[in-house]
């Protein structure tokens, strides 16, 4: 199969400096090197203050448009779920040089995680690849979407990484401490795919990345290959269960749990009892939405560039 870019097309490079524990002027050096290198004409995008990411990926969008070029971005999942925001709509070619502290989305497509001059010469011979998107409310996510428990775990995993560092084992005790604690149900009522249905739950997740699933042990993570989402939703139990149950999920057997309802659908409503907005996270970065929630598979899919010989992976 033929490179998906052209041997003169630029490139229009979003790299966020908060994401990953490298360091984000040797990463651009990198870059530059490798680039400079081939004689590729590129622009690098740098984000240094989070608040000018939608802004960033807007302009890198508008160019890549007007010159026939690709975005790629530089960054954890939360990143790169902002530029991807800007991309969709577009229809621009994207490449994506993971650079956080779980990588689910370019682990599962076998994105280069490597040092970032090796990785973006990788994208130059890489064929595309048409990916697919979920949306709530009409925001994309590649990784998932959650209400509930799981918003509050990724603000506390994020606490703990601003004092200790982004490692995978901080980010895994901070979840552990979060699930001491005491949270308010969720009066779910849902519509979709599905019989109408009514559930109290403590999480409500829904999962666009089969890798993640896998590992958890989800039996729909094959879903999400073939034009659906997965759905999980925790019913409530108390703290030390939910421990016990966490620890289960990160040994792979999450959907075993008496507890744990998981499905694949095309299309979910999701309402709460008394209630009129909700903190989501999307792919790690949290939000407030109005409700109801309406999730959905993306009406295109992304056009992702990936590397001759990448493998994807799979959970052992």
């Amino acid at each position: 199969m033929p490179a998906a870019l052209a041997q003169d097309a630029p490139l229009f490079i979003v790299l966020n400096q908060a994401s990953g524990s490298g360091d984000p002027d040797r990463v651009e050096a990198s870059i530059r090197r490798s680039l400079e290198g081939r004689g590729r004409e590129h622009e690098i995008l740098r984000v240094d203050d989070p608040a000018q990411l939608p802004a960033l990926a807007q302009r890198a969008v508008t160019q890549a448009q007007e010159r026939d070029g690709a975005v790629v971005v530089v960054g954890g999942d939360g990143t790169i779920n902002a530029v991807t925001q800007a991309v969709l709509p577009s229809g621009v070619l994207f490449g994506v040089l993971p650079q956080g502290t779980f990588n689910f989305f370019g682990r599962c497509h076998g994105l280069p995680e490597g040092e970032a001059g090796q990785g973006i010469l990788a994208l130059l011979d890489a064929s595309e690849q048409s990916i697919q998107v979920g949306t709530v409310n009409g925001r994309a996510f590649l990784v998932n979407a959650s209400l509930g428990l799981y918003p509050e775990l990724l603000e506390q995993r994020e606490e703990a990484k601003q004092r200790f560092g982004r490692h995978r084992l901080v980010a895994l005790g901070a979840g552990l401490r979060t699930l001491l604690k005491r949270f308010p149900r969720l009066h779910l009522l849902m519509r979709g795919d599905a019989p109408a249905s009514a559930l109290d739950a403590m999480t409500l997740v829904v999962g666009n990345n089969r890798l993640q699933l896998e590992k958890i042990g989800i039996e729909q993570a094959t879903a999400v290959e073939r034009g659906r989402l997965a759905g999980i939703a925790v019913r409530p139990v108390g703290r030390v269960a939910l421990v016990v149950m966490a620890m289960r999920g990160l040994l792979g057997h999450l959907g075993e749990q008496q507890r744990v309802e998981s499905f694949a659908f095309t299309e979910l409503e999701v309402t709460l009892r008394r209630r009129r907005k909700v903190k989501v996270a999307l792919d790690g970065e949290i939000d407030t939405f109005a409700l109801p929630l309406r999730f959905a598979i993306a009406p295109r899919p992304l056009r992702l560039l990936v590397p001759r010989g990448a493998e994807p992976e799979h959970a052992a």
